[in-house]
């Protein structure tokens, strides 16, 4: 079976012209699942301070989904040399909707603060993975020119954590530090093994599965137990990846041996929840493929929640599930069709005015838009 082209509305996965090729359901059905938990992480994130519970079930989502979420981007991400589709994707898929959101929100902040302050460096809420997902795909293909493309990301992720000059500007933080689960996505697809999971006998695929329930037990048992410690060593800041160990209160030389833990058991999670995948389509595969609809605009619902004092202060044990359960029909209904057509403008815009729709420049530089195809025995010169 082979594997999955990605989602053209989907810019978390590398776009590729793979006509014929039928979707694979399981991943689909990962992207959803995994979007999901990020709603439900910003949705109880009011919760946290005052309720343990609410706190247990927020590390232990944060403490997989978002490397699920950058390991799928990896994925589906092609190493070779850029053309000019690629490039032209990264604009429209990425960058213009993070300065058209940026914008949305500057707005939203003018509107309820009164104040205007309109700065494109600093990534509004969610708004940071778009400027890290731009780079990572930029990135990539220079990175896996080099012998050990993972450990070095690894050691760039760790070496990032030592310095307060990597800041929060321009998401770098948070691109330093998650690089290496993008560059494990890739590792993944190189090792081929969809193809192998995809063609496993039942019985097989649910020995994985039970070692993969067995590790997720684990950690949702112990992060009740041990909550007060996490909250004195700051666990959730280090899960964030957007703060050098010296502002989470960390100047010891070892400090980066918690973010490789971190790390590795990340990675080790998310490759827990891929295995427990269906891999067959549910009611909710279609769903799969609106995720960055459902990430980009689940912030907006959430906002009047997060801003007023709705949650705040303790509140009744069935906060949490209300939330949770809240949340996820928030995921529902953003993933329907009627909402991705209405928003495509501005989650996906194509933008066609602002490309040259020339083929090519005096220099010869390959200037090339998706709907223009060379003729024949025309094609671009190698090295353009």
């Amino acid at each position: 079976m082979p594997t999955e082209p990605p989602a053209p509305s989907d810019p978390t996965v590398a776009p590729q012209r793979q006509r014929g090729r039928r979707r694979v359901p399981m991943w689909d059905n990962a992207r959803w699942i995994a979007v999901t938990l990020v709603v439900v992480g910003h949705g109880i994130l009011p919760l946290i301070a005052e309720d343990d519970a609410a706190y247990s079930v927020y590390l232990f989502i944060y403490s997989f989904h978002v490397a699920v979420f950058v390991v799928v981007s990896g994925y589906f991400t092609k190493s070779g040399p850029p053309n000019a589709r690629a490039l032209r994707v990264v604009l429209t898929d990425v960058v213009f909707p993070y300065l058209i959101f940026e914008t949305i929100w500057t707005a939203i902040r003018w509107a309820v603060t009164g104040t205007l302050s309109l700065d494109y460096t600093t990534a509004s809420w969610t708004l940071w993975f778009l400027l890290a997902l731009a780079m990572w795909r930029i990135a990539l293909p220079y990175l896996v020119l080099l012998r050990y493309p993972l450990i070095i990301a690894v050691v760039i992720s760790i070496g990032a954590g030592y310095t307060e000059a990597i800041d929060s500007t321009l998401a770098l933080t948070r691109t330093f530090g998650m690089l290496p689960f993008f560059v494990f996505g890739w590792k993944l697809r190189q090792w081929q093994l969809t193809d192998r999971w995809l063609d496993l006998r039942a019985g097989v695929v649910w020995r994985w599965r039970a070692g993969a329930i067995a590790l997720f037990a684990v950690v949702l048992a112990v992060m009740p137990l041990a909550i007060d410690t996490w909250r004195d060593i700051g666990l959730r800041r280090f899960m964030l990846y957007d703060d050098s160990y010296m502002a989470i209160g960390y100047d010891e030389p070892w400090s980066g041996l918690i973010r490789l833990v971190l790390l590795a058991s990340a990675m080790l999670m998310a490759v827990a929840f891929l295995v427990l995948m269906p891999r067959r389509a549910h009611w909710f595969t279609p769903y799969g493929q609106a995720t960055m609809y459902i990430y980009l605009l689940h912030s907006f619902v959430l906002y009047p929640i997060r801003e007023s004092d709705l949650l705040a202060g303790d509140q009744p044990e069935w906060a949490l599930p209300i939330m949770i359960v809240f949340c996820v029909g928030v995921s529902i209904l953003l993933s329907q069709p009627l909402v991705t057509r209405f928003f495509r403008p501005l989650v996906q815009p194509r933008a066609r005015w602002l490309f040259r729709p020339e083929p090519q420049t005096a220099t010869g530089t390959i200037v090339l838009p998706d709907e223009v195809d060379l003729p024949r025995g025309k094609e671009p010169p190698a090295g353009s």
